[in-house]
């Protein structure tokens, strides 16, 4: 094939060859890529270069690239009080076989690795150090500014979606009404942020939020370790105690309660005697 899933049908490229994909990478960017180092997920393959940077390539059909385009990785730069990779540069293509672009980013290496999965099972082992610069950067990252706007899951996130995503599981929840927007990175999960030494990367769904939306996406993905959930929600009290915390929480749980849940997800039951609290103290 031309290039790694060539027409604009889903492709999961952790099982599709890339290699064609990454040579063209290695020839726009001068640099070789390390092979021992290449690491596949669903719609973005990364890897060590030789010039001690990494490069990160990501697939997208044209119909998921909206107005504000699909550069957050590299708008994200100018982002002030938030640790991250510096972004150096980016080459960008249309896949000559179907409605498909292709994006690399090359940045900075992580100052340590990936801490795990999206989703843990076991608790990691994290610094108090660690935690400062988790909640550092988030506080910073909510002072900035931008006209983008957040794509979790590469869906926008609007108002409406956030009252049908709510309403459709909590029906008791009439008034679901997001006060303050602020910019979130959209996708905060334990795959994304480094250790020991913090960072946190792959920025490509940033943008405006409802506050909380990263502290109730984490802690989402730490219902399956107790003391790891519970963690999180006293390290971002203050966006869990506000009114639109309280909607995110049960915005992430309806992710997880929804019709398309898992019937053996260990978040399941956590999830679903937060989300009642939750929703009684919004009734309230």
């Amino acid at each position: 094939m031309a290039q790694s899933g060539s027409a604009g049908h889903a492709v999961d490229l952790r099982v599709e060859p890339v290699d064609k994909v990454l040579d063209r990478v290695e020839r726009a960017l001068r640099t070789g890529l390390d092979p021992g180092t290449v690491v596949c997920k669903r719609r973005s393959v990364g890897a060590r270069t030789e010039r001690g940077t990494w490069v990160r390539v990501e697939r997208r059909p044209i119909d998921k690239i909206n107005d504000q385009g699909w550069n957050g990785t590299e708008s994200a730069a100018r982002l002030e009080g938030v640790v991250q990779p510096e972004w150096h540069g980016c080459v960008v293509w249309r896949d000559p076989a179907g409605p498909v672009m292709w994006r690399a980013d090359e940045t900075d290496l992580l100052p340590g690795t990936p801490i795990g999965a999206a989703v843990l099972s076991e608790e990691p082992t994290l610094s108090e150090e660690w935690w400062r610069g988790l909640g550092a950067s988030l506080d910073a990252l909510a002072r900035n500014t931008t006209g983008r706007v957040a794509t979790p899951d590469t869906v926008t996130i609007t108002q409406e979606l956030v009252s049908a995503s709510i309403r459709g599981v909590f029906p008791e929840v009439t008034d679901t009404t997001v006060e303050r927007w602020v910019p979130a990175h959209a996708d905060l999960n334990w795959a994304n942020m480094s250790a020991p030494a913090f960072s946190l990367f792959d920025w490509e769904d940033w943008g405006n939020a409802p506050r909380g939306l990263d502290a109730a996406t984490l802690w989402a993905a730490s219902l399956a370790v107790p003391a790891l959930a519970d963690r999180v929600r006293r390290e971002r009290r203050h966006d869990f105690g506000s009114r639109d915390g309280k909607l995110m929480t049960l915005f992430v749980c309806s992710k997880i309660l929804g019709p398309d849940a898992h019937p053996e997800d260990p978040r399941i039951e956590p999830a679903r005697d937060r989300a009642r609290q939750v929703a009684a103290a919004l009734n309230s």
